[in-house]
């Protein structure tokens, strides 16, 4: 073993003052996103620290900027001494949920649009896409879209379509 009188392997062992100060930004910021979610989401994250739940509680109902930023500091310092990787999971669980929604959003909305641009010769690609689909409904819609255009009820027209789209959608995610 090399004597080592000035200590440097000891220090480039531990992290930088940066490297530290860099994860406690990190966990506060997790702290953040947490308080900042929904009710419904954050109770599908798995939060095992009782004193942690409690200063995100606490953090939501503060409504004054210099102590809301106090709070979300405390819960920066209270999340370093907690495991956070279940924490960590439940939010990249919430983040597919979102990016899932937003591709089932975008994928009706083309579906939506394609229909609404190319008529009947878009519903042999709906129907593939949702065969439970009502192929008549879906015609009859083309026919009177015109029709709604020229009274002003393009928007509310192209609305019954999404939910209706949305819906087929929503089954078929039932179904698997």
């Amino acid at each position: 073993m090399v004597d080592d009188p000035d200590g440097t392997h000891e220090e480039a062992a531990r992290p930088s003052k940066s490297e530290r100060k860099r994860a406690m930004l990190a966990l506060q910021e997790m702290g953040e996103r947490l308080v900042s979610l929904p009710q419904a989401e954050l109770e599908k994250i798995s939060i095992e620290d009782e004193q942690l739940r409690d200063a995100i509680e606490l953090a939501r109902r503060i409504t004054a900027r210099g102590g809301r930023k106090r709070q979300l500091q405390f819960i920066g310092k209270l999340m370093r001494s907690v495991d956070v990787e279940s924490i960590r999971e439940g939010l990249s669980a919430l983040d597919q949920q979102h990016v899932q929604r937003a591709a089932e959003f975008h994928r009706t909305e083309k579906a939506r649009d394609r229909l609404r641009d190319e008529g009947d010769d878009a519903v042999g690609d709906t129907l593939a896409t949702w065969p439970q689909a009502e192929a008549s409904w879906l015609r009859q819609w083309i026919r009177q879209h015109p029709a709604e255009v020229a009274r002003g009820n393009e928007k509310s027209h192209l609305k019954k379509l999404f939910r209706y789209l949305s819906e087929l959608d929503q089954s078929a995610e039932d179904e698997f």
